[in-house]
């Protein structure tokens, strides 16, 4: 079983050029879509979170239960559901706007305990910047690492909701320590500051970089890089690309049975180039068709 802890919100995705082109709601979070990608892909999976009891809400969790995700972990409230107005460029890359006071997700607190046979954790995104309930979503992190699961990071930097950039920079140099896996964009990753061998050497046991349509490259403990090449397709949009190479990573090492340190050391050049171009496959996928939809197993192919 794969955990995702994290935000599930609805995107507002413009039909057409300009400030008023009309918006059509999308099922969307960076943990959601995360968590949608692994059960399409077939892992068994199960979501952490806090959704709204109204109708935003319960779409949300329909979309979970068709991608075979249990739902059975996620709390709920009468608080509202939180909106991200998404702006996406002629060459289909996306920015966002939220609406976040007093949303439901805000107010997730951490569960006693993980699944039975939980053999991995992701966390990411909003859910660890907006308190309270970013501290409770730590500390479960914290806890995860503590009794030796596998975690995944990707922080999926949303600067227009972080009020104070050195004490977030600071904040995510406290998580490396409990985290496994760190998966993160080129622009997150100057965002942060750092390099990954500064990353690796904090806790990770390897750091992998997200470079658009250019391709992703895996940063391992010892020095060893693994590069692929992006894979050329007709860009609709990229919402959810990076989620897609989350979900992938997890169902491949899993696959694999690499949901380790031991594992992942383990993985050599070629398992490492094999498990990104499965990744970048993936991500090709959602990226050729409009809003977050991630691929099923049937269309990429083995890990």
């Amino acid at each position: 079983m794969i955990v995702v802890a994290g935000e599930a919100l609805i995107d507002l995705v413009p039909q057409g050029t300009g400030a008023l082109a009309q918006l059509k709601p999308a099922l969307g979070g960076g943990p959601y879509n995360t968590a949608v990608a692994l059960g399409r892909l077939g892992s068994p999976t199960a979501f952490c979170s806090r959704t709204s009891e109204d109708a935003f809400g319960e779409a949300l969790l329909d979309g979970l239960r068709r991608a075979g995700v249990d739902v059975r972990g996620v709390q709920r409230g009468p608080e509202p559901t939180t909106l991200a107005v998404a702006t996406v460029d002629a060459d289909g890359s996306a920015a966002y706007s939220f609406y976040v006071d007093g949303t439901a997700d805000r107010l997730f607190t951490a569960p006693a305990g993980l699944p039975e046979g939980t053999r991995a954790v992701s966390f990411g995104t909003c859910s660890l910047v907006l308190e309270p309930g970013a501290s409770a979503y730590e500390r479960l992190l914290r806890a995860a690492a503590a009794q030796g699961v596998f975690t995944a990071l990707d922080p999926n930097v949303r600067p227009g909701l972080i009020a104070d950039a050195d004490a977030y920079r600071a904040r995510f140099l406290g998580w490396l320590p409990s985290v496994s896996l760190l998966k993160l964009s080129e622009e997150d990753a100057r965002w942060l500051g750092g390099s990954p061998r500064e990353w690796l050497a904090a806790g990770p046991s390897a750091v992998v970089i997200t470079h658009g349509g250019d391709g992703l490259t895996a940063h391992v403990r010892g020095g060893a890089e693994h590069s692929v090449p992006g894979e050329k397709v007709d860009v609709v949009d990229t919402i959810g690309a990076g989620d897609t190479v989350n979900a992938a990573l997890l169902h491949g090492l899993s696959v694999r049975d690499a949901l380790s340190p031991e594992g992942i050391a383990g993985l050599g050049a070629e398992g490492w180039r094999g498990l990104l171009r499965f990744a970048a496959r993936a991500a090709a996928v959602t990226c050729s068709r409009a809003g977050a939809e991630p691929p099923y197993a049937s269309e990429v192919g083995e890990p």
